[in-house]
């Protein structure tokens, strides 16, 4: 499974003392609201955050539910995404599984903006030792393919949701690592940091107050983009048996257990494969967007 390449982005820094302007603001929501892709791609994760919150409101069915006169129904009007092999409604099955895949990519990512970005902060602004260190164990993560990476952690870990968020949170860190130290190591020499300094501020007020601030256009780019090779590697995991365990409605659990059946039903596999590609398609375009708009060469 690739991933998506994380594109560094040249981030014009200002002062922290002074909040993005407004107009800046303003001129970075035009720019991601006259990309067409980006605001494809927010339409389609917004369709699935909403179907992810109001899934217990929406499901015509219990996902759980086991109906066994309905057994592998083709879509019809009483289920329009048709049944599984237990007579389970695929629609709701679906619903409910938007919760597990963006629950996995969005807490995954959070645990690896909160390591990554820490080492890699620490690493640009104190440099020496401790940036050899971080930065070659750094190395020889990336070195292993990120999908085996997450395989190999949760199979020591074991099978299980926790677990999985866990593994997925670890194969990303390197990434966010890199990206924050190429930020930090471009904003420490600026005038403002230099007279900071001179002023006796300490380490931690100029971190929290001018390097990070300045620094979080790449991180949310890449924060994107890694929601969806989290959710891609997730359902990846789930297919191999590594993830949610049946009958959790996981797209990728769901997609493993309708590979039995794609000749007397294919749409349970169709399914849960369609959801899985519009939803890491939507944040993957909205990654590609937002990182035309933090980008200061692009035009206004």
């Amino acid at each position: 499974m690739s991933e998506p390449n994380a594109v560094p982005i040249s981030v014009q820094v200002s002062p922290a003392a002074a909040p993005i302007r407004s107009g800046l603001l303003r001129q970075i929501l035009k720019r991601v609201g006259s990309n067409k892709r980006s605001m494809i791609g927010l339409w389609i994760v917004t369709l699935f955050i909403l179907i992810a919150i109001l899934a217990p409101w929406i499901s015509p069915y219990d996902p759980l539910e086991q109906n066994m006169d309905k057994l592998l129904q083709s879509p019809s009007l009483s289920h329009p995404l048709g049944t599984d092999e237990y007579g389970r409604d695929m629609l709701s099955r679906i619903f409910y599984g938007s919760r597990i895949s963006l629950m996995v990519g969005i807490v995954g990512v959070v645990i690896s903006v909160v390591f990554g970005v820490a080492l890699g902060t620490i690493a640009g602004y104190f440099g020496g030792r401790i940036e050899a260190l971080i930065m070659r164990i750094t190395d020889i993560f990336m070195a292993f393919p990120g999908f085996l990476l997450a395989l190999a952690i949760v199979s020591v870990l074991g099978p299980g949701m926790m677990n999985l968020m866990i593994a997925i949170g670890i194969f990303s860190v390197p990434s966010f690592t890199w990206i924050s130290r190429s930020a930090v190591l471009s904003i420490k020499s600026k005038e403002y940091i230099e007279a900071s300094r001179s002023m006796g501020a300490k380490h931690s007020r100029i971190i929290f107050k001018h390097i990070i601030p300045n620094s979080i256009a790449p991180i949310i780019v890449l924060s994107t983009l890694r929601v969806a090779t989290a959710i891609l590697s997730a359902s990846g995991l789930s297919f191999l048996g590594m993830g949610a365990q049946p009958p959790s409605p996981e797209w990728g659990t769901m997609l493993s257990t309708g590979r039995e059946f794609l000749r007397a039903a294919p749409h349970i596999s169709i399914v849960p494969g369609v959801a899985i590609m519009l939803v890491v398609l939507g944040f993957n375009m909205l990654g590609d967007g937002l990182r035309d708009a933090l980008d200061p060469k692009m035009k206004v």
